[in-house]
């Protein structure tokens, strides 16, 4: 894939602001998703199935809106990385903005690896006071 079909592939999914039929769309079956230690449910999880159930579940669980911005992107074959924030209100009513930056990996032209990294101090301190 050029870099720029790569990077359309990542614009997608941080578009449908976790829509679970883009998700399904884009995402391979056997996807890594890797966790920065400290955010909510931080952690690596290994399929589709998992990365929507053990992890988006439960964080969604806690917000009545949270859903990732993507700002800058840059490609290279298979890789795109991608700068932004997550954007996300808690059940309490409380707001919160917290910067990450993903390092995508596309296989066949879906997403099978992310590698996060975010300021999980921020989004502790939202949750959890």
């Amino acid at each position: 894939m050029s870099d720029s079909a790569t990077i359309a592939v990542v614009r997608r999914f941080y578009d449908s602001k976790g829509d679970p039929a883009v998700t399904a769309e884009v995402m391979a079956a056997d996807i890594v998703w890797d966790i920065t230690p400290g955010f909510p449910g931080g952690g690596v999880y290994y399929g589709l199935d998992s990365v929507v159930n053990d992890f988006f579940g439960p964080l969604f669980g806690r917000f009545d809106t949270f859903y990732a911005v993507g700002e800058e992107f840059y490609g290279d074959g298979d890789h795109v990385t991608a700068l932004g924030h997550y954007q996300g209100t808690t059940k309490t009513g409380t707001s919160v903005q917290v910067r990450f930056i993903h390092l995508w990996t596309l296989r066949d032209g879906k997403l099978a690896r992310l590698r996060q990294a975010a300021d999980s101090l921020v989004i502790d301190r939202v949750l959890n006071g």
